[in-house]
């Protein structure tokens, strides 16, 4: 699968829907003037993830209107890296990519992508020329990003996005991989370690369905769910805190043998709050780690299909 065509490159564009009624016809229309001028046969993947609007209506319509579009309802909501993963499994062309349904990435600009790709890169990444939020979300998606890349063992790769492009055949490495918590990109690291991006320009989105509960709950994923260095931080932490304590016993005994007296109920206290903060945050560690096998041990599926239409289903 890591060949390219005399007439050109075969490819899947799979779009993860949510609230997107107002944006994906316009979506679909730009893709069918953008993608003939470099793709020999190409693919519209619309995942409609339990939209609450009438998303899944429009991508009726757009089947009905192109022959090259894809439809997939899920039973319900998953979530973004969810309903990619059920596209990207959907896929049929060599080379695949991702993108979000607000017209935020240019379909214009895929090109530029798969032109990278042929570089000998495995996975390119557009990344924003200019961060295109505000300045506090800009540091929580930037902080995210890194820790991202640092759990992927890619630390070349910092401007890791939603747009991206990559070879099908990387989802041989997660084939069996089946839990509701994931990240796309780490799933991908499993394949290949060669990852590259190029600045694109991509203009702010009118809404975000990421807020800064989503974002903690994303780096929540990314520390707990495919890295153990937490635990690691834990045991650490467990042994500073007992040599903390070996230490305050030396004290306690030299104020006791010098002065006659121990210290008062303030120290007691503080003491205590430190090696009570310290337990709680072990324990925390580990809880955020039995839930994710807990996760696993239900055996979840990522996703559920309701219904697909368009391309022979």
């Amino acid at each position: 699968m890591n060949r390219q065509t005399e007439e050109g490159t075969t490819c899947s564009i799979v779009v993860p829907v949510y609230r997107g009624a107002e944006t994906l016809e316009p979506l679909v229309e730009r893709l069918a003037q953008a993608l003939p001028a470099f793709a020999q046969a190409y693919e519209v993947i619309l995942v409609n993830d339990d939209s609450p609007d009438n998303s899944w209506e429009i991508i009726e319509r757009l089947v009905q209107r192109y022959t090259w579009v894809r439809g997939i309802r899920l039973m319900r909501n998953y979530g973004q890296h969810n309903a990619t993963l059920c596209g990207v499994r959907a896929a049929r062309y060599e080379i695949t990519v991702t993108m979000d349904d607000d017209l935020q990435h240019p379909p214009e600009e895929i090109s530029r992508l798969l032109e990278k790709l042929n570089e000998g890169y495995d996975v390119v990444y557009g990344a924003p020329r200019k961060p295109p939020q505000g300045l506090w979300r800009n540091w929580m998606t930037r902080t995210t990003k890194r820790l991202l890349a640092w759990v992927m063992k890619v630390p070349s790769v910092r401007e890791i996005s939603a747009f991206r492009a990559f070879r099908t055949q990387l989802r041989d490495a997660f084939v069996g991989f089946s839990s509701p918590t994931l990240t796309l990109d780490v799933l991908l690291s499993w394949g290949s370690s060669r990852f590259t991006y190029i600045l694109v320009d991509i203009p702010s989105a009118r809404h975000s369905n990421y807020n800064f509960s989503a974002l903690a709950h994303a780096a929540l994923l990314i520390l707990t769910g495919y890295t153990t260095a937490p635990l690691r931080l834990a045991s650490w932490l467990g042994l500073v805190m007992s040599m903390f304590g070996v230490a305050i016993f030396v004290y306690v005994l030299g104020i006791y043998f010098i002065a006659g007296s121990l210290p008062g109920f303030p120290f007691l206290a503080s003491v205590i709050s430190i090696f009570s903060g310290a337990q709680m945050l072990v324990l925390g560690i580990f809880g955020e780690y039995l839930a994710r096998m807990f996760d696993r041990i239900m055996d979840r599926p990522p996703y559920v299909i309701a219904q697909q239409v368009g391309a022979e289903q």
